[in-house]
């Protein structure tokens, strides 16, 4: 009887689901067949791979939540910060030349609006939302040479390149050129930043690392980093003094807390050429020991991340958060490649220098998203100049004489630095 009951049970669900059915206007209308067919042409409307170029997207609308442009002589870079990927699309507008960039699923945030409000948007970008529940970037053809527009995650972002000129397919004889007056609204190419006029001195800031409530690394015999880096950075102050057309400054001269954030905006407020902040660094490792100098970028292993979450005070999962979208902004290219330069040199300096006194290990030049470095406007260094957690490195870190030493080493690298000419990002 159960054995009945089970096969006989789908056939009655059976019937009243066509029961039901024929309730509805497939039925009253057109009977079985038409019914028939309009299931059997839902189940052939299946999602599929798009073949449009851009980045898959969700149906659900992803939301604009800001505009940023950046330009240089070469480029202008517009980025749109979205809040996910969504699809992107181009053609060419029906009634210009324009090329549109289409993101068909978005729309803008309240403040997005009322920056394009306001004009904040330069050309050639032409913004809108349309009322189909779509962005659209236009670009006119005939002002720019040639752009490229791509999509970036974590964050998510849509970034358009332009590359600014007059796109000609033949170009024009002398005398062509000269009967040939400009197009009206042409695009003008960003304007060349103002070389400021060469200032009599170079200011430098010193940060030492940590300091009141935050010790920073502790080693065995209760040696902590706060101490050490300020007697290092006040050593370097002295040496750095004595340098004609120098100019030094510090986060903090004595035992007092300060925010990683006041001191980027220390540094940006005094127009500093240059970014020194002294660390002393740990490893679980108590055989660990050696020099290491940073500058800002992507952490290229766990152990980089591991020292940029110590030293910025994060979790570990977020300490890279927004890294490659800092990246992309062409404005901080020049400001990488000159701490780069910065940080090789500090590094060859305290090897050459150092060694010859003690045993140096050297871990090279490394890149991680440190805070102060990321946040600061000028060629900006980290620089771990021991292990706190080595026993021995500890004991050197007790001596005034290793401390001089650091410092001295340190001077000679920002010397040889200075003397190239390099500092100009800001």
């Amino acid at each position: 009887m159960r054995l009945r009951f089970c096969q006989a049970f789908p056939f009655r669900i059976s019937l009243a689901a066509l029961c039901l059915l024929a309730l509805t206007p497939g039925f009253l209308t057109g009977g079985f067949d038409q019914a028939f067919a309009a299931a059997a042409d839902a189940r052939s409307h299946r999602p599929h791979k798009s073949k449009t170029k851009g980045t898959p997207a969700s149906m659900m609308p992803a939301t604009v939540q800001n505009f940023r442009v950046f330009s240089t002589p070469e480029r202008t870079r517009l980025v749109l910060d979205l809040d996910r990927l969504t699809k992107v699309t181009e053609h060419k507008s029906a009634d210009s030349d324009d090329v549109v960039i289409f993101l068909p699923y978005a729309t803008m945030s309240r403040s997005a609006r009322l920056r394009l409000d306001r004009g904040i948007i330069p050309a050639p970008f032409q913004i809108a939302q349309t009322t189909t529940g779509a962005v659209t970037v236009a670009l006119p053809t005939h002002a720019i040479r040639r752009y490229k527009q791509f999509s970036l995650e974590n964050p998510a972002r849509l970034v358009v390149d332009v590359i600014p000129g007059i796109a000609a397919p033949d170009a024009p004889t002398p005398d062509q050129a000269a009967s040939v007056p400009s197009p009206p609204g042409t695009f003008e190419p960003p304007p060349q930043p103002t070389i400021p006029q060469a200032k009599s001195y170079k200011t430098i800031v010193l940060d030492p690392g940590h300091g009141g409530k935050d010790p920073g690394a502790r080693g065995r015999r209760g040696t902590e980093e706060k101490d050490i880096t300020l007697k290092v950075a006040l050593r370097l102050r002295e040496l750095l003094s004595k340098q004609p057309g120098v100019r030094v400054l510090m986060t903090r001269d004595q035992d007092v807390f300060v925010e990683l954030e006041e001191r980027a905006k220390f540094a940006n407020r005094q127009e500093a050429d240059l970014f020194v902040s002294i660390h002393v660094n740990s490893h679980p490792s108590r055989a660990v020991k050696g020099i290491e100098i940073y500058h800002f970028g992507e952490a290229k292993d766990q152990r980089a991340l591991e020292v940029a979450a110590r030293e910025n005070g994060t979790p570990l999962n977020s300490t890279g958060t927004g890294v490659e979208y800092f990246l992309a902004d062409l404005l901080t290219t020049k400001k990488i490649e000159e701490s780069m330069e910065l940080a090789w040199t500090a590094k060859e300096s305290l090897v050459a220098h150092m060694n010859g006194h003690y045993s140096v290990t050297d871990h090279g030049v490394k890149t991680a998203p440190f805070y102060v470095l990321r946040h600061t406007s000028m060629p900006s260094i980290l620089a771990e100049i021991a292990f706190i957690s080595n026993p021995s490195e500890e004991e050197l870190l007790r001596k005034n004489a290793f401390v001089r030493d650091v410092a001295d080493s340190l001077l000679h690298g920002v010397k040889s630095f200075l003397a190239t000419g390099k500092p100009t990002a800001r």
